[in-house]
């Protein structure tokens, strides 16, 4: 029995640092929204997500708002976005958030 929790816990500790195995530097990605391409500029330091900026979008600014300010800290938090939901009223918006921010990360594997 304890080796299968030692077996479990490294498993765990081995996905949670794979997650964490971004190379530092900034890089831009796109995806698409309701209105247009939204472009995003996401800051690794460390390894892990520093900061995301929203570089371009022709989204409604007062919908892009609600994702902007809520889901991007969490992304950060989370250090992806995985388990990130999309915002209500916003849900293409913040769906065009979350697959440029995975097109930046793809390029700092």
């Amino acid at each position: 029995m304890k080796k299968i929790i030692v077996a479990a816990a490294a498993a765990l500790l081995a996905a949670g640092a794979a997650q964490a195995a971004y190379k530092d530097g900034s890089y831009t990605g796109e995806g698409k929204g309701r209105e247009s391409m939204i472009q995003v500029q996401v800051d690794v330091k460390g390894g892990k997500i520093a900061d995301i900026k929203v570089l371009k979008h022709g989204e409604t600014e007062m919908i892009m708002a609600a994702p902007v300010e809520t889901m991007i800290p969490e992304i950060v938090k989370k250090n992806g976005v995985e388990g990130v939901d999309s915002v209500g009223g916003a849900t293409l918006s913040s769906e065009g958030i979350k697959a440029a921010v995975k097109d930046a990360l793809s390029k700092a594997q």
